[in-house]
């Protein structure tokens, strides 16, 4: 492992840099199975045997990589609600998370140079990212921008790890019962699916995945994944006339349908979006992978309905049913629940202005565990980490982000006491 530069370094960034050199890239090949992938076990059990040093109870990690604890409240505070911290343990499997190499750059003005790639500098400018303005002067922590940093949500794990050391060095402090839980395949859409509400046993819960220091977030996506497949039939071209029928041309006829406007590279705010994540092809057969989402209810039915009249319109043109369309639920908008408890978002934004963290309250471009807990009976909004630009090899977190986020959740657990 890379040894941590700074010799006075925080406990949340210690933390933060070791987790984030433990491999746990889930894998949506493998979406059948709780853990995609074994080795999201490896920090499961590191985070489980450091809890356990911190004096946590009923410290498990289950067969499907659920890593779960109580902290006993503060004297005094026995009798109150038990609180939920989550976070998530896999990385995204866009970038690599393997072999991550973490550092330490001091900003100063203009891009960010991460790392260098081929003699190519691995950057981002305050053009294409303008919160640099703000950072300036600040330690960074960056991948050598060959893979992911893993901020993305090893930045929350580290921040609850470091609020439950805190606890338990300052038994003074005020907290309610608080439940522990870090969980697999959140960038998959498993999440928080199979994470025993009874045991765990908390009345609210937060998520800790946000982006930059302050966000707090109530409103996410609907969400769901499109599976379109393509049937051709293949010939020699020399025989093809009148006869062939290629599966790439039929793609590329019904992609051209879905509106250029609804691509995400389009779209921000409330925005919804329709995402080519990947296609493959060939003369006979070709398959091509969307995510629909949208904060609108309404609107996400019209996507989808969208993509079946496209497959539809295809299918007329060719007079036969060469395109079909299989659609995977995957979350929903939490404020459908969470707006039932709006003591939880101002308690938040109470936490944030005591820390001096100006709050501030968006919608998700995305989705959280806590919208699958939100509809289970926990509801659950989410907070900062303190990251930025997630899912890719220009990913950082500030030093201060995340220390700053340990003050904020020991000023959220007081307000529970």
């Amino acid at each position: 492992m890379a040894d941590l530069p700074l010799a006075a370094a925080s406990d949340v960034l210690e933390r933060f840099w070791r987790y984030v050199q433990v491999p746990t890239q889930s894998s949506d090949e493998h979406c059948d199975q709780v853990p995609s992938s074994d080795i999201q076990f490896d920090l499961a059990r590191l985070l489980a045997d450091e809890l356990r040093e911190l004096g946590a109870q009923d410290v498990q990690v289950t067969d499907h990589a659920y890593v779960c604890a109580h902290i006993p409240a503060s004297a005094g505070s026995e009798h109150q609600p038990r609180l939920g911290l989550i976070a998530h343990l896999d990385t995204t499997e866009v970038v690599s998370g393997f072999d991550v190499k973490p550092h330490i750059v001091h900003y100063e003005d203009g891009p960010l140079v991460s790392g260098e790639v081929n003699g190519t500098p691995v950057q981002i400018s305050p053009d294409k990212l303008p919160a640099l303005n703000d950072l300036v002067n600040q330690d960074l922590v960056c991948s050598d921008g060959t893979t992911l940093l893993g901020a993305d949500d090893k930045a929350g794990v580290a921040e609850i790890m470091s609020l439950v050391a805190r606890l338990a060095a300052h038994p003074e402090l005020p907290h309610p019962p608080l439940g522990i839980c870090f969980c697999p395949d959140e960038e998959i859409g498993h999440g928080a699916e199979l994470l025993d509400l009874d045991a765990f046993d908390c009345t609210y819960a937060y998520t800790v995945d946000g982006g930059p220091l302050g966000e707090i977030e109530w409103e996410c996506f609907n969400a769901c994944e499109a599976t379109v497949r393509f049937q051709g039939y293949s010939i020699h071209p020399g025989d093809a006339k009148d006869r062939m029928i290629n599966a790439g041309n039929l793609f590329a006829a019904f992609h051209a349908l879905l509106p250029e406007h609804m691509r995400p590279e389009h779209t921000e705010g409330y925005d919804g979006f329709i995402h080519l994540e990947g296609v493959s092809a060939t003369c006979e057969h070709a398959t091509a992978r969307y995510i629909v989402r949208d904060h609108d209810a309404a609107q996400f039915d019209a996507k989808i309905a969208l993509i079946e009249r496209a497959a539809a319109f295809v299918n007329a043109a060719q007079g036969t049913d060469c395109v079909s369309v299989a659609i995977k639920q995957q979350y929903r908008n939490m404020a459908e629940i969470v707006a039932n408890y709006p003591e939880l978002i101002d308690t938040a934004k109470d936490a944030f202005a005591a820390t001096d963290v100006e709050p501030r309250v968006l919608p998700i471009r995305g989705g959280t565990d806590g919208a699958q807990l939100s509809f289970r009976g926990l509801p659950c909004p989410n907070l900062s980490t303190g990251g930025y630009c997630f899912h890719g090899v220009n990913e950082f977190i500030p030093v201060r982000a995340l220390e700053k986020m340990v003050d904020v959740l020991q000023e959220l657990v007081a307000r529970f006491a």
